[in-house]
């Protein structure tokens, strides 16, 4: 038996687990297990590793940071940017990945117009790197906006969010779990009446399909779309990674 999970901290549902489970039973797949790995502290990660009969592991919030220490080796990608979300394990070597990166740029382009220039990254954690990671290599600029910024990193803080920004940053992507179920009335705290149609506003949130962020979106005839297609792709990629 290959066993395989997530590894993340609350895990109160599991997209992962699900999607996993239902593609093996499609796929006559009966050699696979996956599991909830709701670790409170990282330090629990040696105990699960222990089990020599884990292949991989999907890392989740807040645990993509740090868990780099528990690699043997790491992709290119997550050397440049710090941050793994999929981990193989093959021969008791622990290989970190980043198939965030892969999902979010193909859902993005999907929709994106040639004049979405300039974003604005809300949050800086583990998934704003991948999401930095893929504007830069689409050419895109963008600033990071936190609720802590620092003076030397040139990030923004929410209340440096005025109209006149959101004008000139027409992408808007929230890698916050603000609006994440069950706190689905929270949002980013942004100028909300300022957003136009020509802006585009991209959720990596996907419980629920709608979050507060982007209804108020889609109320000034915004572009949305929330991280459902991107987590089914990093999927996909996590498998592939796998098997390779």
């Amino acid at each position: 038996m290959r066993r395989y999970g997530l590894l993340g901290y609350p895990l109160t549902h599991s997209f992962s687990q699900r999607y996993f489970t239902e593609k093996w039973e499609r796929e006559g797949v009966t050699d696979c297990s996956y599991s909830n790995f709701s670790l409170q502290d990282i330090g629990e990660l040696t105990e699960v590793l222990a089990d020599p009969l884990l292949c991989g592991l999907n890392v989740t919030i807040p645990y993509k940071e740090k868990v780099l220490s528990f690699l043997d080796e790491r992709s290119p990608v997550v050397t440049e940017i710090g941050a793994c979300n999929c981990i193989r394990i093959l021969g008791g070597r622990r290989v970190g990945h980043n198939t965030d990166v892969v999902g979010f740029e193909q859902s993005l382009v999907s929709k994106l117009g040639g004049h979405h220039r300039e974003a604005l990254v809300l949050g800086t954690g583990g998934a704003a790197k991948a999401v930095e990671y893929v504007l830069r290599k689409l050419g895109i600029g963008y600033r990071l906006v936190t609720r802590r910024p620092r003076p030397d990193t040139g990030d923004m803080g929410y209340e440096q969010v005025d109209e006149r920004v959101l004008e000139g940053h027409t992408l808007i992507i929230n890698t916050t779990p603000l609006g994440m179920h069950p706190h689905v009335e929270e949002a980013p705290p942004l100028p909300y009446g300022a957003l136009t149609s020509r802006h585009y506003l991209f959720d990596l949130i996907y419980n629920p399909a709608r979050t507060l962020f982007l209804q108020r979106g889609e109320e000034r005839g915004a572009v949305v779309e929330n991280g459902h297609e991107m987590l089914i792709l990093q999927a996909e990629e996590s498998w592939r990674i796998w098997n390779v």
